[in-house]
């Protein structure tokens, strides 16, 4: 059994066959799919489908960086609003981005801590979206860490240092396609890695890994990945699969 700790299968990009897709991953052992929020406009989307598939699909609540503008207070009701509206498993997708956008690079900090400590106050774990930002991120992180929060630094594709760094603060490497890039050296990253600091994760539709890189991605490619990692490690794809399923149970409570 896999979990994709990280799915955006609710977006309008599998609206033609979202059922296909979620028994394609189940039929492919990728039994639960943790579905972080983009912002309030895909919130219906993601409840919908979670609703659909309450025993799959497991809804995060949270506001994308990349949907921080001078409005981003509001949103941030919204997602509060939903958090005492129904039953949420994590504080994601947050973060802060300085690839796609640095227009409010100061609205993204103060978002992202507030949700930090949103899920502090809910004892719930934070998935965070991390481009361009190491510094930054890290550094919010770890002024906010009591001991109390943890999480996932979603898509993990940074050097020896940064990976050392995120375990020291109690978090966990989310690894994702990109281990399977012939141009990536995360497999030479990770291989001092204890598996139990990792979960696994597709990112659905981006990021497809390979032998399916340039279509869209779904949840049923999260094997790839598996397999991929196996290989790193030196061990079977079943000691994969049981160790960050694990990792992913304990951290999401499911």
């Amino acid at each position: 059994m896999l979990i994709d700790t990280h799915s955006h299968i609710y977006s309008e990009d599998f609206n033609a066959d979202i059922d296909e897709v979620v028994q394609n991953a189940y039929n492919n052992g990728v039994k639960k799919i943790v579905l972080p929020n983009i912002d309030s406009g895909s919130i219906k989307r993601l409840v919908d489908l979670s609703n659909s598939y309450p025993h799959i699909c497991y809804p995060l609540m949270g506001l994308h960086p990349t949907s921080v503008d001078a409005e981003y207070k509001a949103e941030l009701q919204a997602m509060e609003y939903w958090l005492d509206k129904q039953k949420f498993y994590g504080i994601g997708e947050i973060g802060i981005d300085l690839y796609w956008e640095k227009a409010f690079v100061n609205e993204q900090k103060d978002a992202f801590r507030q949700q930090v400590r949103l899920a502090k106050s809910r004892s719930l774990p934070i998935v965070v979206h991390v481009r361009n930002s190491f510094k930054e991120v890290y550094s919010i992180v770890k002024e906010e860490q009591d001991g109390s929060l943890e999480g996932i630094f979603h898509c993990f594709t940074g050097n020896e240092k940064e990976a050392r760094k995120i375990v020291d603060l109690g978090f966990k490497l989310g690894i994702g396609g990109v281990l399977t890039f012939k141009n990536s050296d995360l497999d030479e990253v990770i291989n001092g890695v204890d598996l139990k600091h990792l979960v696994l994760e597709t990112d659905s539709p981006y990021l497809s890994p390979v032998p399916k890189r340039g279509r869209r991605n779904e949840s049923s490619y999260l094997v790839y990945i598996a397999q991929k990692l196996a290989e790193v490690y030196g061990i079977q794809v079943e000691e994969v699969a049981e160790i960050t399923t694990q990792n992913a149970r304990n951290l999401f409570q499911i």
